[in-house]
């Protein structure tokens, strides 16, 4: 569904990603790891078109995307919740969700989103500034999966989230996935919420990835000691 070849991702003459390849199937959670400035947010980035890929290549569904813009990855199924979630404070949790539906075509928000988020449909009618951190996260994952995603990118979304929030937020990655049949990625530096949610879980470490483990197999142990600083 998503792959990703020997890319390559600099800013002017810094290069961060040093040949990335990761391939995603259907249907699959994949958590992408590491400390702080390793590359994790560049690589969402790059992604999504936000920054320029140096070489290599993007593909979803076996469309080259790397030379899209970002509003026509969008178009091909590609949906991104970025660090922070960036949600319009000043707009209602409703008009928040319907920015999403302009790449799906959407007249109204799907009933399937509320019921994912029975919270949001209780504030609708609320502005996004006055929501909770956590209510603030869901809400940017309502507006992306409003645009129709076959692929959902989530950049550190746990990020400033209580515990117990972060645990319902991995059974509805979960839920979303199974119902959706979408493909996830998540970059992430929780270990717990990654064991959580993920198929698979991925090392990023100075923009190469250095493990591949499924959630079966995973060594905690290993992992853990590329998240500490």
């Amino acid at each position: 569904m998503l792959a990703i070849s020997n890319l390559h991702v600099a800013y002017g003459q810094s290069e961060v990603l040093h040949g990335l390849n990761v391939a995603v199937s259907p249907g699959e959670i994949v958590a992408i790891m590491g400390r702080n400035g390793m590359g994790k947010t560049t690589l969402m980035k790059a992604l999504m078109g936000i920054v320029p890929t140096k070489s290599g290549s993007v593909s979803m569904n076996g469309v080259e995307v790397t030379g899209l813009r970002s509003y026509e990855r969008v178009a091909q199924g590609l949906a991104y919740v970025p660090q922070g979630r960036m949600i319009f404070s000043a707009m209602t949790v409703e008009e928040n969700i319907e920015t999403g539906l302009v790449a799906s075509g959407g007249k109204a928000v799907p009933r399937d989103i509320y019921e994912l988020f029975p919270v949001l449909l209780e504030m609708k009618a609320r502005r996004g500034g006055n929501l909770s951190g956590g209510q603030q996260q869901q809400l940017a994952v309502a507006r992306a999966l409003a645009t129709g995603p076959k692929v959902l990118l989530l950049d550190e979304p746990t990020e400033g989230i209580q515990p117990s929030i972060i645990r319902e937020m991995a059974r509805t990655l979960k839920r979303i996935r199974d119902e959706r049949r979408l493909s996830i990625v998540v970059s992430e530096q929780v270990l717990s919420f990654a064991l959580d949610v993920a198929d698979r879980v991925l090392v990023i470490e100075n923009g190469e990835i250095v493990r591949d483990d499924p959630r079966a197999g995973i060594n905690e142990t290993e992992v853990a000691k590329y998240l500490s600083i």
